[in-house]
């Protein structure tokens, strides 16, 4: 497995290749924008993207889904708890000073304990609510990416709508903190950590 992360978007949000290396069939992990580094990568290891996983419908993580769908050929995935986030982008865009967005339209849509074939990578869906309603973690082996759900030494904010940090807390303590301790974790900001790492050190939980 080859992952690559790219930064994009004025809230620097992280994007993730993942590829399988024997296949060269790969997922790009949250959209929020199309930006030349994406599409060198994907030509330079000859990757194969199938799908875009987002992690939650916030803007700031899909505002670049519609054209990485056309640039890439891929199929949009999300859960359908957080369509109401993403029909409505622009409530949130505007909220934040950003230009409006066409809402995205997806092809398939996930659920808890899902799991995701892609050449021989088996990527597991984990629905952690709280951050939205419709949040959730990809787990790949020892590898998790999760969205906003869980940073280093932080976690996702729950003041916006379909926010809740109970439903936050427990998603994190009750699920991803009975996961592996080894496990790395990719979060939608800021550096990559693990659960073992986060278990000790997170006091926010």
């Amino acid at each position: 497995m080859i992952i690559k992360q790219f930064i994009a978007g004025q809230l620097e949000n992280n994007m993730y290749l993942v590829m399988d290396e024997r296949t060269k069939k790969a997922v790009l992990i949250d959209a929020s924008a199309l930006i030349p580094e994406i599409t060198s990568t994907i030509k330079e290891l000859g990757a194969d993207v199938e799908y875009i996983l987002l992690t939650h419908g916030h803007f700031d993580h899909i505002m670049g889904l519609n054209s990485l769908k056309q640039a890439l050929g891929a199929e949009a995935v999300i859960c359908k708890d957080d369509l109401v986030i993403s029909d409505n982008i622009n409530e949130f865009t505007r909220l934040f000073g950003f230009p409006d967005s066409t809402p995205p339209v997806y092809e398939k849509y996930i659920k808890d304990g899902d799991i995701i074939h892609v050449g021989d990578m088996e990527i597991q869906v984990i629905h952690t609510p709280g951050h939205t309603e419709g949040g959730v973690c990809y787990l790949i082996e020892d590898k998790l990416f999760s969205g906003d759900t869980l940073f280093r030494q932080s976690v996702g904010r729950t003041d916006l709508f379909g926010g809740s940090f109970e439903k936050l807390s427990d998603s994190i303590k009750n699920k991803l903190f009975k996961l592996d301790e080894n496990i790395t974790v990719f979060p939608g900001h800021g550096p990559a950590t693990t659960i073992a790492y986060e278990k000790k050190y997170n006091e926010i939980i």
